[in-house]
């Protein structure tokens, strides 16, 4: 996998500006230092246990992983756990605690108000969750959901859900409709109707996130938020798994954005995105288990795009072609002082050709400091075969599909020469995981298309944001 450094030059690259990390790896946590990229960090299952039961341990671990890197790494929330009530039963009678006592924490040291606090749940808590107006909590985790639903309103906080309509339509014994499982069109009369609310799901993802709505207003809880921490589709099977497709990822993961940046909601909550985190950002071909558990990520482990997202008007995140296709480009309206720094390195220090950028050469018009940089910053990125942060400079330079080649000007890597690919971002653990450590891409809920990222060590994926 990428070290720290390689994995943020690609998150800066990529405009990414939040993420999510799967523990606290100290290294990581530097590496993020002064990118202003918005960080969840996560107390591992394995060390939940010990601070649910002490107070003081909960302030040992916000001092050693939150107070150490803040405000220099913009830490914005912690995840405490994953999947607790169905990964780590046992420890189920102390992850309120846990939070109550990271929280505490955190107010010691003034830190509440910009860092919230919750734990992941995976869906299989709900019962009953179509139709999602009857949906209901595993009543036998009442004495947990209720407490914790109590602590998450009076912090201002929100249920955090991982969602997998991969393994909902696996497990439906094909009473689940493949394209409603994947954000697919669906004719009317094929459309999933709630007989209780005459609501109409158009896919399974919206009707989950519904069920838990329903779940926590029966259990008198109507104003509480969702961020989903986990959702993808895996790209590869076994022979169980004959659905587990190139086509059918990105078919899912495309259409998942495109959902969640479009602010459809849900038809409970219409107009209210749900921020959502995408598993995730890498392969990972050691991972045990079915060969889907390998292979969720957006991109193998030397950063290939494992397929090419189908997004329209996303810009040039996630721009990730398989064709090779990539270049990089100077930003419109970055500053003219930072662009001539970057075109005078690209052409001295990094050694790039700028011959056809001399008068009278093929690429000296038009003759502004913007177009040469692009052509400059682009045959750097091509020279060094377009690996992590070779197309960053400052912040300066983008990553995009575009050609930026025009008239007689045919820019380094057009048509498919010098090429191999390291572009995007992906998601976080899948809901079988408790292993510590993933990088996940975020879309926010806001408007505009950022990226996150969940981070760790062992396992890394993205989230959308």
């Amino acid at each position: 996998m990428p070290s720290p450094t390689q994995v943020v030059a690609l998150l800066k690259a990529q405009n990414i500006r939040h993420i999510r990390l799967y523990d606290a790896d100290r290294a990581m946590l530097l590496a993020l230092a002064n990118t202003g990229i918005q960080v969840t960090v996560s107390v591992p299952n394995d060390q939940l246990l010990g601070i649910g039961q002490s107070n003081a341990t909960a302030a040992n671990w916000i001092a050693r992983n939150v107070i150490a890197h803040v405000p220099a790494t913009n830490i914005t929330s912690i995840a405490v756990g994953s999947e607790v009530l169905s990964a780590l039963p046992n420890a189920a009678p102390v992850l309120v605690s846990a939070l109550k006592f990271i929280h505490s924490a955190l107010v010691a040291s003034n830190l509440d108000r910009q860092i919230k606090v919750s734990t992941p749940h995976s869906s299989a808590i709900i019962l009953d969750s179509f139709p999602p107006s009857q949906a209901f909590f595993n009543r036998s985790w009442d004495p947990v959901m209720v407490p914790l639903l109590k602590f998450l309103q009076s912090t201002d906080s929100y249920l955090m859900l991982n969602v997998y309509p991969y393994y909902d339509y696996m497990q439906s014994n094909g009473v689940i409709p493949l394209d409603y499982a994947l954000f697919r069109p669906l004719p009317p009369n094929k459309e999933a109707v709630d007989a209780n609310t005459l609501l109409h799901y158009t896919n399974v993802f919206d009707a989950i996130v519904d069920a838990a709505y329903f779940a926590m207003s029966y259990l008198n809880f109507t104003k509480l938020p969702i961020v989903v921490t986990e959702s993808g589709w895996p790209s590869k099977g076994d022979s169980s798994e004959p659905d587990a497709t190139l086509d059918n990822a990105n078919t899912y993961n495309s259409n998942l954005i495109r959902h969640v940046l479009n602010n459809t909601g849900t038809p409970k909550h219409p107009g209210i995105a749900v921020s959502t985190y995408i598993y995730e950002l890498y392969n990972e071909d050691l991972r045990p288990g079915s060969v889907s558990e390998k292979n969720w990520g957006l991109f193998n482990a030397n950063g290939v795009p494992v397929y090419t997202l189908h997004l329209t008007g996303a810009g040039t995140v996630l721009a990730n072609d398989t064709t090779n296709q990539t270049f990089c480009v100077a930003k419109e309206g970055a500053d003219q002082k930072m662009l001539q720094a970057a075109l005078d390195w690209a052409c001295g220090p990094g050694k790039v050709d700028c011959s056809p950028l001399l008068q009278g050469q093929p690429c000296y018009e038009p003759d502004n400091v913007l177009t040469h940089a692009t052509y400059a910053v682009n045959a750097y990125f091509q020279r060094m075969a377009k690996s992590p942060g070779t197309c960053d400079f400052k912040g300066v330079a983008t990553v995009t599909t575009t050609d930026p080649s025009h008239g007689t000007c045919i820019f380094p890597g057009s048509g498919g020469r010098n090429s191999s690919f390291i572009n995007g971002t992906s998601l976080a653990p899948s809901s079988n995981s408790t292993t510590s450590g993933c990088l996940s891409l975020f879309f926010y809920s806001g408007g505009s298309f950022t990226s996150s990222v969940i981070i760790g060590l062992l396992v890394l994926s993205a989230v959308f944001l």
